[in-house]
């Protein structure tokens, strides 16, 4: 009885051979040492029936073509319905410690960088926005020798659109009191070219910005790994 028992229980990473024990081997050679998928496991705890903490971290990486981003930017309803033996809790349990890491790479630019291409508005921002499945509006917000001095979410859409209030945007900007801007938004597609619905918004906010006496620098659009810049194709 206690081997059929043991034989369904989601093997957990106690149940692997010591050399198999991704903890171990960071005691022994540093957590540098670990693969993605042993990280993974130590993250996870227990793996699913029949299948070890290990191999689960190898399914589910292989499932996201080894790549940590898309892994990040599966949903919770994605994660437990897709990969047998990840509940609700491991799923956030994951999400939370992809999220820190994330939030590592971007801390340096708490430090108001300065914008001077469209390319630095993009590494600010890619982080945060390629790898996430829906729109979110953003807006850089400028001290007068275009360091960054916020940075922040003014709305959260779905996979095609978000909707902006505008004075919402500006009662932020007037806050912080920023003379210029920059906006920033997703395309969850992977095509970064602007819609007619973003042509409007820009030029909205861009008129409603100049009545204030603040400058909109840029309108970048991020797609994966490529972006639109208003400005590089003059449309600013």
């Amino acid at each position: 009885m206690t081997d059929t028992l043991d034989s369904i229980r989601p093997l957990r990473i106690a149940d692997l051979d010591a050399q198999e024990r991704p903890r171990e081997k960071a005691m022994r050679l540093g957590i540098g040492a670990l693969t993605d998928a042993e990280l993974l496991a130590i993250v996870l705890g227990s793996g699913a029936e029949g299948m070890s903490v290990v191999d689960l971290a190898r399914h589910m990486l292989a499932s996201a073509d080894n790549s940590i981003n898309k892994l990040a930017a599966m949903s919770i309803d994605q994660l437990t319905k897709r990969f047998k033996g990840i509940g609700p809790t491991k799923a956030i349990t994951l999400m939370s410690a992809l999220q820190l890491g994330m939030r590592c790479k971007t801390e340096v630019y708490k430090e108001d960088p300065r914008i001077v291409s469209s390319a630095d508005v993009y590494n600010l921002m890619c982080d945060s926005l390629r790898h996430i499945p829906h729109e979110e509006f953003w807006v850089l917000m400028l001290s007068q020798a275009n360091r960054v001095k916020e940075r922040r979410l003014i709305s959260r859409g779905g996979l095609t659109a978000t909707v902006v209030d505008i004075r919402v945007l500006m009662r932020e900007v007037i806050a912080v009191g920023s003379p210029a801007i920059i906006l920033v938004h997703n395309h969850p597609s992977g095509n970064p070219n602007p819609s007619v619905q973003d042509d409007t918004l820009t030029r909205r906010i861009k008129d409603a910005a100049a009545t204030l006496d603040v400058r909109v620098l840029d309108h970048i659009i991020v797609a994966g790994s490529s972006f639109y810049s208003y400005l590089d194709q003059g449309r600013l």
